[in-house]
């Protein structure tokens, strides 16, 4: 199909819900708009897809993420792996818990239990319960970085690692066989808990990830000590890292966590920053004036998803500097 064939096929086809075909009713006639968003499917790469959220083919919306979900499930099912189950995670952006909720639905479509996490998660817990439920694979719901406009399907193996290539372009072929969104089979909900397709995780996986991060602590006696009078201001830029990296300062010692108020809770329009990358200072611009005002050394910063951290330290000159990866 064309273009504008696609376009009608989703405002008329009874496959697609009301409120896409009231979005996609309001451009019509808007040809650029239009093509934009139907010239091509969204394209699942290495380890994922992610895009503008919006009615569409190559738009993100619970149709395309159905569509990523089913190729999953369908690389699973060949390599005889789906008995392990998936592991589900998500993060603060407009949609996440909507798209986890029906990628776990695809999946127990298939007949492939899903485990899914009860509310927004960071990206490490997700790889550590992917190997502490021994599951086959996991999923995170996010776009990392990315403007507010966005989110995305992460994949990831059951080493709790990315996709590796050979196993990225095995779920890359399903995904492109997958030609009729409307054949995909999406359980209910009531039904996929009854059927113990669906389980809801949470404080239990919680509990052993702060477990396993307390046994990689290089010098835990110094991190006490250190921690009695050490200050650290953390900023989660509105995203998972919140309540997890707060818990394990607090766990290992560190009684002086300062955390930036208006970056403090989920917000998915990541209103007080320009982009919510920890990589870039100016995403550190109210760290920076909270540890000035508390006479803080330290800042640390994660990304929504929180699988990238940006540390920002006052040098000798009393200037704030961020550190490079490598530093």
């Amino acid at each position: 199909m064309d273009v504008q064939q696609q376009y009608r096929f989703w405002l008329e086809s009874n496959s697609f819900d009301e409120a896409t075909k009231a979005e996609l009713r309001a451009i019509a006639g808007n040809d650029k708009e239009i093509e934009d968003r139907f010239y091509r499917d969204l394209e699942f790469g290495t380890g994922g897809m992610r895009g503008v959220i919006g009615a569409g083919t190559n738009r993100m919306n619970r149709y395309t993420i159905r569509k990523a979900a089913q190729g999953l499930a369908g690389f699973l099912k060949k390599t005889g792996k789906s008995v392990r189950g998936v592991a589900i995670a998500f993060d603060s952006r407009n949609m996440s818990p909507e798209f986890a909720e029906e990628t776990a639905l695809v999946l127990a479509g298939n007949g492939i239990r899903a485990f899914l996490f009860e509310s927004l998660r960071p990206v490490p817990e997700l790889s550590f319960a992917v190997r502490h439920l021994g599951c086959a694979a996991g999923v995170v719901i996010t776009a990392s970085h990315n403007p507010k406009e966005y989110n995305g399907f992460k994949a990831y193996s059951d080493d709790g690692c990315q996709l590796p290539p050979e196993e990225s372009d095995a779920v890359i072929a399903e995904v492109n066989a997958v030609t009729d969104l409307s054949a995909i089979p999406v359980m209910s909900r009531q039904q996929a808990l009854e059927e113990d397709l669906l389980a809801i995780i949470g404080p239990e996986i919680d509990d052993a990830y702060m477990a396993a991060l307390k046994m990689v602590l290089v010098n835990p006696d110094m991190v006490r000590e250190e921690g009695k009078t050490g200050r650290i201001v953390y900023t989660p830029l509105h995203g998972s890292g919140n309540k997890p990296v707060r818990r394990i300062l607090d766990e290992i010692g560190f009684e002086h966590v300062l955390i930036v108020p208006e970056q403090e809770l989920p917000d998915p329009g990541f209103s007080t920053v320009k982009s919510p990358n920890p990589e870039e200072k100016a995403a550190f611009t109210m760290a920076i004036e909270l540890a000035k005002r508390e006479d803080v050394d330290v800042i640390f910063g994660t990304d929504p998803d929180c699988d990238r951290i940006g540390v920002v330290v006052r040098n000798t000159a009393g200037e704030y500097v961020t550190l490079t990866g490598n530093q």
